[in-house]
């Protein structure tokens, strides 16, 4: 009897761990964010962005190329990267400026996007490489090649509409509280995917006059397009640093429904 009485003491201690090690081989894998540094060359310039994605899903999902604000590569920039591509995407966090060119601070910011936009040509090619380097990452990363879009924000939702009207092939794009007007509109039937702009109705980064030459240059373009407009929001509503009443500042609320919106029409373009 006290052989016995030992055993199941014994079967009683170690009971919470055979339990435990049970319930842990049954729960799925923990999320395990993965933030790789890529880097490559564009007309003998040095360019880094960053690949983010969670690689404790080995399914192949889609790629999204994503253009920062005019901070460029930051960290904020990576961490919305992450957030954003949670189990759904993998996503490029695409260096428009070159490793000499990173801005310190807003008025550097102003002059390297401000470079950009008075050379379309130049930032659609940035933009393009970008894309050309985020599908070479399917030979190690998850992503599948026939599903490929492109996010901007701010200055970086110029860029990808940008990237849209070269006729680069993606399924579509989505542009937070980008500029809308191009020196060089889309030609007819030049752009391939479909075109989502998520417009704060208050900015006054992009007057009424714009986002009206904005439609007629799709409706030209033969285009299947979205335009947004969110009551009460001005620029910057996705950025939770923007603080600036009246002019760019962050707006919780719209943030989400533009968040959704976007993964609601990714669904719709890549099936699920």
């Amino acid at each position: 009897m006290p052989r016995l009485r030992e055993a199941v003491k014994l079967a009683d201690a170690m009971r919470p761990s055979v339990l435990f090690a049970v319930a842990a081989l049954a729960m799925p894998a923990l999320a395990a964010p993965v933030k790789k540094p890529v880097s490559w060359k564009l007309a003998g310039a040095a360019y880094e962005g960053v690949l983010v994605y969670d690689d404790a899903v080995q399914t192949p999902r889609p790629a999204l190329v994503m253009v920062p604000n005019w901070l460029g590569v930051t960290e904020a920039a990576v961490k919305q990267a992450g957030q954003l591509a949670g189990t759904k995407y993998v996503i490029l966090v695409a260096d428009v400026y070159g490793v000499a060119s990173r801005p310190k601070d807003r008025d550097q910011a102003g002059k390297a996007a401000g470079a950009l936009k008075n050379d379309r040509a130049l930032l659609r090619a940035r933009v393009n490489k970008a894309l050309q380097v985020l599908l070479a990452q399917a030979k190690s990363a998850p992503l599948d090649t026939k599903k490929v879009g492109a996010i901007g924000f701010c200055f970086g939702g110029t860029a990808a509409l940008e990237l849209a009207r070269s006729g680069a092939d993606v399924a579509g794009v989505v542009s937070f509280h980008g500029g809308l007007s191009s020196p060089t509109p889309a030609d007819a039937n030049a752009i391939k995917g479909r075109v989502l702009a998520l417009h704060g109705a208050d900015d006054p980064s992009v007057p009424p006059e714009e986002v009206k030459a904005f439609e007629d240059e799709l409706r030209a373009a033969h285009t299947d397009w979205q335009l947004v407009s969110f009551g009460g929001a001005v620029h910057s509503f996705t950025d939770p640093e923007a603080n600036v009443p009246g002019r760019a500042q962050y707006h919780p609320q719209v943030a989400r429904r533009a968040f959704k919106l976007m993964d609601d029409f990714f669904a719709e373009l890549f099936g699920g």
